[in-house]
């Protein structure tokens, strides 16, 4: 993930842990003594994608530098119901102390994991890219969509920083679309690849004329969405959004178009079912 983002995601367990720990754990302190030492795993307890195996080393590393943790699966692994992914030992209090700051991100990580290898399970046989949105939660935006590219998807715009993407807002602001890519275009050039959302087949047509890299369809039924890409005739590439889902896709996948790409993924996660035990 490189330097930078490895920074960002330290930053946020810190703040995790300090959510959650603070001044210190007032139960685990009165009930154990402070150099009792404790083994523990993580089971799972559902079938899917092993994402976040990295996680525990850094939150542990803050609270304890002495707990061992071993991984026994990759990033991106299928694993099953009952099989330990991770094992520790170490002073029992910090043990407990990071166990739900651990669970909270593998959950989410393993669960968007999960659920983007089912959607693009859908499209074996095709070569549609299924994208993620900035539909994340705030300050997990790194984790959320390493979490997409790990269970097969592909990373749209990581923010506002490294894409242009033209909406309804910027279409008025500007007076048209073409108006509105004339405006990007003298202003960065060529730089950035410029991203045009439709809604109808005129603003298609627009797009295309303007010089659009990406032509995104946006909550167009099906009828539409043939027609729009006899449009564009492969002048751009094409994306197709609105409230996709794994069921969705299955209708949509033989459609001649570059991307499909699903908020749900990251903004309405189903945390992933794991459990740290105590031997």
């Amino acid at each position: 993930m490189g330097d930078f983002a490895i920074s960002d995601i330290e930053t946020l367990i810190k703040l995790a842990i300090d959510e959650d720990i603070r001044t210190g754990d007032v139960t685990g302190t009165a009930v154990f003594k402070q150099d009792e030492i404790s083994e523990a795993y993580i089971v799972s307890k559902d079938d899917g994608i092993f994402c976040g195996g990295f996680i525990p080393g850094y939150v542990y590393g803050y609270l304890d530098k002495s707990i061992n943790c071993r991984t026994f699966f990759e990033d991106g692994s299928q694993i099953k119901k009952g099989d330990v992914v991770m094992e520790f030992d170490g002073p029992t209090i910090q043990l407990l102390s990071g166990e739900r700051i651990v669970l909270n991100f593998m959950q989410r990580m393993c669960g968007i994991a999960t659920e983007t290898n089912r959607v693009v399970s859908q499209l074996e046989e095709s070569s549609v890219k299924i994208l993620d949105t900035r539909k994340t939660l705030p300050g997990f935006r790194l984790l959320d969509k390493y979490s997409v590219k790990t269970g097969g998807g592909t990373n749209h715009r990581m923010g506002l920083f490294d894409m242009v993407m033209i909406k309804d807002n910027h279409i008025k602001s500007a007076g048209s679309i073409t108006e509105a890519v004339a405006l990007v275009r003298k202003r960065w050039n060529s730089f950035y690849k410029i991203e045009v959302e439709t809604t109808t087949l005129d603003e298609v047509r627009e797009a295309v004329q303007s010089g659009a890299d990406i032509i995104m369809l946006d909550n167009m039924n099906r009828e539409m969405m043939q027609e729009a890409i006899k449009i564009i005739m492969k002048k751009a590439e094409v994306e197709i959004s609105g409230n996709m889902s794994a069921e969705k896709i299955t209708q949509l996948k033989d459609l001649d178009v570059d991307y499909i790409s699903i908020g749900a993924l990251t903004h309405s996660v189903k945390a992933f079912d794991l459990s740290m035990k105590f031997r």
